[in-house]
């Protein structure tokens, strides 16, 4: 069933992209999964095609675009050419992290961040998971105290995507007491005191450096100050349904992906004289993968329509990173059956999108915190 949420320059940038994925990622996926992070170049080649940054002002040279559709396209080729980690940290640039230097930048901050975010120069991360906090923000316990004209942050982070590669880190720091005492303080590379700790090894997303922060007296300007100081959590709120519907997009899209290389690997493997495609229980399978996947996939568009032109509600950004994720593992698991051996090998994009899927229920919110949320919508 074919979408009809896209234009001919969708299209045109869609094929774009692909010729991108396939020149630029492709050939080096395997390198960066055994090294664990993806080269930083590939953000600075992004954004000379207008991959990354394109939703960033024109007037510091970004694309100017705030249609999320063109979003959702490179969410798509990323997950349908297997790109797993390396897919994860682009969309983290694009999707999570730059909306707030989009929404919440002084005119300053523009003028010294912008360019570097439009152009690809400048990774972002946004840290706010601590050993011991999870989901629970309110327990955030590093500190920025204010001395002067800078704060002095001490405290540690983890699980921080883009860790490893980030320039400009959206830091989520305690500036007071409560809910009302966290702000978003920006902490750069190369600020004295800001350490990279080790790159974690995770059973999947592994072209996607995962990192350890550390924070040791770090002095920070108080103009890198994102908005004002004890909003962190007004504006951590505001883009979480972009950010749900970023990784149901994803989600959604590696199902697809999964089913097209399991049809086209049933139809080449023999079993018993006769292909694997042959057997009832293989078409069955496959049956019922490709009904849900269609399913999910009228919901995601009208998800994205419905970002594009109302904005997505909360429950409904909920629903849609709760199905989708869920899916993204059911489809994996059950394709993955189907490839047999083969399945289990990294060579083979389905095992390695198997084990990318597991963390999707858990990150950006977890599949039990999006049932409280729609649970609150129903019974309100």
């Amino acid at each position: 069933m074919p979408t009809s949420i896209y234009d001919e320059t969708h299209d045109l940038f869609r094929n774009a992209v692909r010729a991108f994925i396939a020149e630029e990622m492709q050939p080096h996926f395997d390198e960066w999964e055994k090294a664990g992070i993806m080269d930083r170049e590939i953000y600075a080649k992004a954004g000379q095609h207008g991959f990354v940054g394109f939703n960033m002002p024109e007037s510091h040279g970004g694309g100017g675009s705030n249609d999320f559709r063109f979003n959702a396209v490179v969410s798509e080729e990323l997950a349908y050419a297997g790109m797993g980690g390396a897919g994860n940290g682009i969309g983290l640039q694009n999707d999570i992290v730059s909306p707030y230097f989009i929404a919440y930048c002084t005119d300053e901050q523009k003028d010294r961040w912008w360019p570097g975010i439009a152009s690809g120069e400048k990774i972002l991360a946004i840290a706010m998971t601590e050993p011991g906090t999870g989901s629970d923000l309110a327990s955030i316990a590093t500190t920025a105290v204010a001395d002067g004209d800078e704060y002095v942050v001490n405290g540690a982070k983890t699980f921080i995507t883009n860790g490893i590669n980030s320039d400009l880190v959206v830091t989520v720091v305690r500036t007071g007491e409560g809910r009302d005492g966290l702000s978003l303080l920006v902490v750069e590379r190369g600020m004295p005191g800001f350490e990279r700790g080790r790159n974690l090894d995770k059973i999947g997303q592994k072209s996607a450096d995962t990192a350890e922060l550390f924070f040791t007296d770090v002095r920070v300007p108080k103009t890198n100050l994102l908005g004002d100081e004890g909003k962190a959590m007004e504006y951590l709120s505001f883009n979480l349904a972009q950010e749900r519907l970023s990784l149901a997009i994803n989600g959604v899209a590696v199902a697809e992906a999964a089913v097209r290389w399991t049809v086209d690997y049933v139809k080449d493997r023999t079993a018993f004289g006769q292909p694997i495609a042959a057997f009832q229980n293989t078409k069955f399978v496959l049956a019922e993968c490709a009904t849900e996947v269609t399913v999910a996939r009228a919901f995601m568009d009208r998800c994205i329509v419905d970002h594009v032109e109302n904005g997505l509600s909360a429950a409904d950004a909920a629903k849609a990173k709760l199905y989708a994720t869920e899916l993204q593992n059911r489809i994996t698991d059950r394709c993955l059956q189907l490839f047999g051996g083969y399945g289990y090998m990294s060579e083979y994009p389905i095992g390695v999108a198997y084990a990318d899927a597991r963390v999707a229920t858990i990150y950006g919110g977890t599949s039990e915190i999006m049932k409280t949320i729609i649970s609150q919508d129903v019974l309100s």
